[in-house]
């Protein structure tokens, strides 16, 4: 069996536009004051069939609109995409079609829109429920466009997700209780809520180095937040299969599965990433990431220049590892070691399980939660013995 029929086969679309740029993201995003639709409907297109070409006969269990910000798209651009997704591959009778949404985006029409061309499932970035907070974290929306877009949405969709960033500036423990709370009492089935981190080449990575990011939490404050998130979003039945995102049992995000599980994905459109088993390899895909590059490149004669790498077992192996370890189900023990051609060593794995780090029932081993605080010094243990020889 190809290996990557453990997860599936999904589709990613990468929209690169957004009305405004956040200071903490780091994504392939980009403000545009006028978007040609039809020039990009025609370039996702030609993407589609070129990919659909490489991958004829497989069934297509999911399609996720990415970005930048894919509520942005006209809704006809939507349908006519989803068109030909389903003239190119044979779709699961559980197909997910989740799309991208920011609040302040966020009108009912379109979204009913949506939902005719087929979209089941949307995510809606609020990022916070605190007006102040909103406004340092760059976000154009009000905490009421907020509450707005969760009301449109699920009267609108089967499926509805919400993003949270917690850790963030002067924001204290009880202040996150009480908004964590509010924010599942939407009764959403699936929240991804996510650490702020500060990355470089970000208008805070810029900061920070500055020295002018102040209020950030320490590690021991950042550390409760995030087992007071475990403890509560659990009571409330939506515990953690991942380790930012929590779902009710069988909400969780399946497109995010087949990344997790190390299934295929194609990736189409700015930087957009894949990975695809073709023969008997399975290679790496990145697009090129400037828009208006990509965009002409796709409807020349000569097509998309992507970059493509051929993926070795052990790379392929060690990515299998440090998706797997994300998920509370773990990693099989049988399948790294047929993708490695060898075992994970019993030195290293005895030591991770002595240490609390990581649990091992049957073949099966995962991380428990003091594990995944520390899951890139586990992953360098049990690899280290690996790449050196041992």
């Amino acid at each position: 069996m190809e290996d990557w029929r453990h997860a599936g086969f999904g589709l990613y679309l990468h929209w690169p536009f957004c009305q405004s740029k956040c200071p903490y993201c780091d994504f392939n995003s980009h403000v545009a004051s006028g978007v040609d639709q039809s020039r990009w409907l025609r370039a996702f297109e030609a993407e589609i069939d070129r990919v659909g070409a490489m991958t004829q006969g497989r069934v297509l269990n999911t399609v996720f609109f990415g970005g930048g910000t894919p509520s942005l798209m006209e809704a006809a651009t939507v349908q006519c995409i989803l068109d030909r997704v389903r003239a190119t591959w044979v779709l699961a009778n559980d197909v997910e079609i989740t799309l991208e949404a920011n609040p302040g985006s966020v009108e009912a029409a379109r979204f009913e829109g949506y939902a005719k061309a087929g979209v089941n499932r949307v995510s809606l970035g609020i990022q916070s429920l605190d007006q102040n907070d909103l406004r340092r974290l760059g976000r154009a929306h009000s905490v009421e466009d907020a509450h707005s877009a969760i009301a449109i949405a699920q009267s609108t969709f089967q499926r509805v997700s919400i993003d949270l960033i917690y850790a963030r500036q002067n924001q204290t423990l009880a202040a996150w209780r009480d908004e964590l709370r509010r924010a599942l009492d939407f009764g959403t089935s699936h929240l991804s809520l996510y650490q702020l981190t500060i990355e470089d080449g970000t208008v805070f990575g810029q900061m920070h180095a500055r020295n002018l990011l102040h209020g950030l939490p320490g590690e021991d404050l950042a550390a409760e937040m995030f087992e007071l998130t475990q403890e509560i979003t659990e009571s409330f039945g939506l515990p953690a299969y991942e380790v930012s995102n929590h779902a009710r049992p069988g909400d969780e995000s399946r497109h995010n599965l087949i990344y997790w599980r190390m299934g295929d994905y194609a990736g189409i459109g700015p930087g957009a990433h894949g990975r695809l088993t073709l023969g008997s390899g399975r290679i790496a895909t990145v697009a090129e990431p400037l828009p208006t590059l990509w965009l002409n490149q796709t409807l020349s004669a000569a097509g998309a220049a992507e970059r493509i790498e051929s993926l070795p077992a052990e790379d392929r192996a060690a990515e299998y590892l440090m998706f797997a370890l994300r998920l509370r189900e773990g990693a099989s023990l049988t399948r790294f070691a047929d993708l490695a051609g060898s075992p994970l060593p019993d030195a290293a794995l005895d030591e991770v399980i002595n240490l609390g780090l990581i649990r091992r029932d049957g073949d099966r081993i995962a991380t428990t939660r003091s594990g995944v605080i520390v899951l890139n010094a586990i992953l360098r243990r049990l690899l280290a013995d690996r790449q050196s020889g041992g």
